[in-house]
């Protein structure tokens, strides 16, 4: 069975060149002109990936972000966003908002192909995925790709929830964002900007809702994040 993409963008010749692209490559593609045509897409059929413009007439693609992300049936829906606008803050933006990555527009088809591999791969749960992590009140389930805190799922992106594991399999220890990117093997992720950062945030908003309590993942200045271990972290 192929994989359903549903791109929505508002650029006809864009996406004529991309959906021949990626239906050369194996991928189903279904193309909406607009945030209308988009949201019918997705009630009449749950793609496996949507790639979301920014820029569109009837509206903003960071609105329509937040607005998957509020939605029981979608919020775990991988978003590959597009703009033309590739300013730091708008990816910056459109990360905090719940986009699982950023391509700022011109881009190689090659390469939006390559993302999109990279996300649906680690959207996909591992053959060795059958454990559940516990750290106090936080459980990491590997096979179900939730986080629960007090028995309550933690609403993480795909991206965010293997950000997370990455740092909890390595607990005590310091991770540099080059190591952080390696154990993501492949995730695309600019060293140069703060997209690690913008993500590790949202991870701590979640799992850190006791502002008394002392933190689960650490800012080590200069050198990168240490997720805490248990005595540390729960004393």
């Amino acid at each position: 069975m192929s994989t359903k993409l549903l791109l929505i963008d508002d650029d006809a010749r864009l996406t004529s060149m991309v959906g021949d692209y990626l239906s050369l490559a194996g991928f189903e593609v279904a193309v909406a002109g607009s945030l209308a045509a988009g949201r019918a897409a997705l009630q009449d059929a749950m793609p496996d990936l949507l790639v979301l413009d920014l820029m569109l007439p009837d509206g903003d693609g960071l609105d329509f972000c937040r607005e998957l992300r509020a939605s029981q049936r979608l919020k775990r829906l991988p978003v590959l966003m597009l703009s033309a606008r590739g300013e730091p803050m708008d990816r910056i933006l459109g990360l905090e908002l719940g986009a699982d990555d950023y391509l700022p527009k011109p881009f190689e088809p090659r390469e939006l192909q390559a993302r999109i591999k990279a996300l649906l791969r680690r959207a996909e749960p591992g053959a060795s995925d059958d454990e559940v992590m516990r750290f106090g009140r936080l459980e990491i389930d590997m096979a179900a790709r939730l986080a629960r805190l007090d028995g309550k799922p933690c609403d993480l992106t795909s991206h965010q929830f293997d950000l997370l594991v990455v740092l909890a399999q390595s607990p005590g220890r310091v991770l540099s964002r080059d190591q952080i990117m390696d154990a993501l093997k492949g995730h695309p992720l600019d060293a140069f900007d703060r997209s690690i950062d913008v993500h590790i945030s949202r991870i701590r908003a979640l799992i850190e809702d006791d502002p008394k309590a002392p933190r689960r993942v650490l800012t080590v200045r200069g050198a990168g994040y240490v997720f805490a271990r248990k005595q540390d972290a729960d004393a």
